[in-house]
């Protein structure tokens, strides 16, 4: 194997990337471990491969730092776009995901919106173990965290809505829902505090990476979460630990993220 990839990061969210449009490559998950691995390895949130397409710009696939496959990665997918974008010149394209076919436009020189699409509400959809209100869904391993709001931006995700971000143990709480019985595919987990209407805190465990310095398709989360209790205007920013995300949930019932990215270097896997 001699293959080049890109290393890119959206707000310190960061990612192996690798273009496999013209040679198929299908990374076994020892492979996958031991790139995404911080110490002797390249290190990343998550390894992600682009592909040929039929009816998009091109395909994507994502991997946890485990090897599991995950459905959805927003920043990621602003990474590919941005390359994409960069390669032939265009201002949007396409990209077809295992959670769906997904649009994005530039916004600037480095930065890039996406329509993640709907939010899906639906508990089978999280999925959740059983029948539930996904509005607010009992977690026991949450302690008194309150109930979370749960859906999927194409990934599962649960929200608590919290008096402070910071004062919660993420590290210690995340890892314990993330693997609940509640979520038979566990999920990720969102500590969302509401600062005003229009601006929210957000700090996310991301399941089988761990704390993120950024979460795309959380920060769509934690904003559907936070309209859908009446906390929060459907458009807002939201700060995580590595900057600001812009999100919009639209009347059209998509929802639209913007932020910036950035190249970090490129290299080659051999």
């Amino acid at each position: 194997m001699d293959r080049p990839f890109i290393k890119m990061n959206g707000l310190g969210n960061d990612f192996i990337i690798v273009d496999a449009r013209q040679d198929g490559f299908d990374p076994d998950p020892g492979m996958i471990r031991r790139l995404a691995a911080r110490s002797g390895g390249i290190g990343c949130d998550q390894f992600v491969v682009i592909g040929q397409a039929d009816e998009a710009e091109a395909s994507i696939r994502f991997w946890n730092p485990d090897g599991g496959e995950a459905g959805a990665c927003g920043n990621a997918t602003r990474c590919v776009a941005w390359r994409l974008m960069e390669e032939s010149g265009v201002g949007e394209v396409r990209l077809e995901t295992a959670g769906g076919r997904l649009r994005a436009w530039r916004r600037g020189p480095l930065r890039v919106a996406v329509d993640m699409g709907r939010p899906r509400l639906n508990w089978r959809a999280v999925p959740l173990a059983g029948p539930a209100d996904t509005l607010a869904v009992p977690v026991p391993e949450a302690g008194d965290l309150g109930a979370a709001t749960c859906l999927s931006m194409g990934n599962p995700h649960a929200v608590f809505l919290v008096a402070s971000a910071e004062a919660v143990d993420a590290g210690c709480l995340g890892p314990r829902i993330e693997a609940s019985p509640v979520f038979p595919e566990r999920v990720n987990v969102g500590f969302a505090e509401v600062r005003d209407r229009s601006h929210l805190r957000l700090r996310v465990w991301e399941r089988a990476a761990g704390l993120t310095r950024a979460c795309g398709s959380g920060a769509c989360a934690a904003l559907v979460a936070a309209v859908r209790r009446g906390l929060a205007d459907p458009q807002a920013v939201v700060a995580l630990d590595g900057g600001d995300l812009e999100i919009a949930w639209r009347i059209d019932g998509h929802v639209h993220m913007t932020g910036d990215v950035e190249v970090e270097f490129e290299g080659r896997l051999s």
